[in-house]
């Protein structure tokens, strides 16, 4: 099966990856229609800081002496924004599956849902965070955007812990006009400045959907007995799993995930959780189509 990370997680090719998991996939990620710079006709507005100069109507200036920009109904209506936490943490390699880590499941998860939004002709953009800082790509339209997007992704390289809560805040400025947000993480640092940006854009009516993702290893405790593991974000502590730590692993694990359900519960975000092992095409159908996907 092409679409499995096993054989997917080996290609260095990104756009590859993408046609072979986007095959067979439905290409929607909403639908509906609002006005745009769509093909049928609708009505005139004033021109605003970040409009297209081809939508200008410049007869229409030379008469009014202002700028105008023709509005016209599309069947695309709001941007989307692409978040990857790249801390250390998504460095985490699967136990069974070569080549496969949290992070390379995160980032080819997100450039697929690039791929879906340029080819419905959607302005999409990417907030990359790793190492305390945002790295931001504004959003766009259109091939060379995408290329743009899957380049960024392609660089980033897990690192470091999440940034504070003022940086990021700051770094959601796209937020103005309506958006979907999907957000890719392991969840592990939870409450945490990311989850909290994410409620905040939820409180602002923006569509955001979180993808938590974890390894089958981490999932079922399945760790080598006797092996230590050190924290990779707080560099510090060394942690062994005996029989009755894996039981307290487990429970605490557990809990865990339980207040990151019911905390994306109250504020409606929805939450799709994976593990990396499992197929993309599956996971990608369950986060755009079922949000609230069954957990693993």
């Amino acid at each position: 099966m092409l679409e499995t990370p096993a054989l997917l997680a080996h290609s260095a090719d990104l756009e590859l990856v993408i046609r072979h998991v986007l095959a067979g996939l439905g290409h929607g990620i909403h639908a509906g229609r609002e006005r745009g710079a769509g093909v049928e006709f609708s009505e005139y507005r004033a021109y605003a800081p970040g409009d297209e100069w081809r939508r200008v109507d410049w007869k229409l200036l030379a008469r009014a002496d202002r700028y105008y920009v023709r509005e016209a109904e599309r069947d695309s209506h709001v941007a989307t924004w692409l978040v990857l936490d790249a801390t250390a943490s998504m460095a985490e390699p699967s136990r069974r599956v070569d080549g496969l880590s949290k992070h390379w499941y995160a980032r080819t998860a997100l450039a697929c849902v690039a791929a879906i939004a340029q080819r419905q002709g959607d302005a999409f953009g990417l907030l990359v965070i790793s190492n305390g800082k945002v790295e931001f790509t504004q959003a766009s339209r259109g091939p060379r955007h995408l290329q743009r997007v899957l380049a960024a992704l392609q660089r980033a390289t897990p690192s470091g812990q999440l940034p504070d809560a003022e940086t990021l805040c700051a770094s959601l400025h796209f937020a103005r006009s309506q958006s979907m947000v999907f957000a890719a993480t392991d969840a592990l640092d939870w409450p945490s400045p990311l989850g909290g940006a994410l409620v905040r854009l939820r409180h602002m009516r923006h569509d955001v959907r979180l993808l938590a993702l974890r390894t089958e290893a981490e999932a079922e405790a399945d760790f080598a007995a006797g092996h230590a593991y050190r924290d990779p974000e707080e560099g510090a502590g060394l942690h062994s799993f005996t029989r009755a730590g894996r039981d307290a692993y487990r429970t605490a694990l557990e809990s865990h995930f339980a207040a990151v359900r019911g905390a994306c519960r109250q504020h409606d975000v929805p939450l799709c959780e994976a593990r990396i092992e499992q197929p993309l095409g599956e996971v990608l159908r369950a986060w755009l189509r079922n949000p609230e996907a069954r957990r693993p």
